[in-house]
């Protein structure tokens, strides 16, 4: 599961009137002790990416809303993975090159080979992965969803076949984290997303 999960309550408040400062308060002491779990966060036009590194492996990346101010790299390998992200988040056609663990199941890393192989600018529907792969779209969705490593495999370029799809286990389709995904889309000028 996602640090970024254990701080959805957190956009609960987002919308909290001026006139509540106990919630204000309570948004920035949630923001300080999630900061406090990643090694470095790298500020992004939709946001801020949160790295945690942990065992010399990049262990997370989360996407994280613009509440959340950058954090300087507490280790040389958070500081190399702030670094890349930042690149990518100038130049959609920078490829990364980081130390990731082996986790997942066979299956999930399976759907995460498959959309790491998608071309920046193109975009896969969950069935076109399921298809390859000989197995269900959600499933795929799932593995998609379960992806510990956003923007180096890079799910948002799987969608749905109708249409955006969710992103990061979350459906909303106003909601932040489908936004994120518009704007990776937007941003590696996929067709339909410019």
């Amino acid at each position: 599961m996602s640090c970024y999960n254990s701080l959805n309550a957190q956009q609960q408040f987002e919308g909290a009137s001026p006139d509540a400062p106990f919630l204000f308060y309570a948004v920035d002491m949630k923001n300080a002790h999630a900061a406090s779990l990643f090694s470095a966060i790298v500020a992004a036009p939709f946001g801020a990416v949160g790295i945690r590194t942990e065992a010399a492996l990049l262990q997370e990346l989360v996407y994280l809303p613009p509440s959340f101010d950058a954090k300087a790299a507490s280790d040389a390998l958070a500081e190399q993975v702030a670094l890349q992200v930042s690149r990518y988040l100038d130049d959609p056609d920078y490829r990364f090159d980081l130390p990731l663990p082996d986790i997942g199941t066979a299956f999930q890393r399976r759907v995460w080979q498959a959309i790491a192989a998608i071309p920046r600018g193109a975009v896969l529907t969950y069935g076109q992965i399921a298809k390859q792969l000989r197995s269900a779209p959600r499933a795929v969705g799932q593995a998609c969803g379960a992806n510990w490593f956003p923007l180096v495999i890079p799910c948002h370029r799987v969608t749905a076949a109708g249409g955006l799809g969710g992103f990061s286990h979350h459906d909303d389709a106003t909601g932040f984290h489908v936004g994120v995904k518009r704007w990776l889309l937007a941003h590696e000028d996929a067709a339909g997303y410019r």
